[in-house]
């Protein structure tokens, strides 16, 4: 991963994410890359536009600049124009892995993303 969030990794089992200091979307699209070997934090469920301002101020205080948003849910166009409103920037559409590999295979595959760059508040 090209960003490590220390406070998931230094977390002890049976936290929860208020105690981890991380908003529990931001921590699952870390989770997801790290299991698929992204280099990018990637949101592949959906993203309240309720909890876009936390997830970035998460973001800017656990140091990521940047993520890619996989998930193909409905209104994702309003999401990402939320995410511009707040200070990010959309920066094209990159290939991502998936989580999880397809029965007999050890490959994850590559499946579309938006690429999100978040800039200093």
């Amino acid at each position: 991963m090209k960003y490590t969030i220390e406070a998931i990794e230094n977390a002890k089992p049976g936290m929860r994410w208020e105690e981890i200091g991380c908003h529990w979307t931001l921590g699952q699209a870390y989770l997801y890359s790290k299991e698929a070997g992204n280099d990018l934090p990637n949101f592949a469920e959906v993203i309240w536009d309720y909890d876009i301002e936390a997830i970035l101020e998460d973001c800017r205080k656990l140091g990521v600049k940047e993520f890619t948003i996989s998930s193909t849910f409905s209104s994702l166009i309003e999401t990402i124009a939320k995410f511009e409103e707040l200070g990010c920037t959309l920066d094209g559409i990159v290939k991502v892995k998936e989580r999880y590999t397809h029965f007999g295979s050890d490959e994850h595959a590559l499946i579309p993303a938006f690429k999100m760059t978040v800039k200093e508040a």
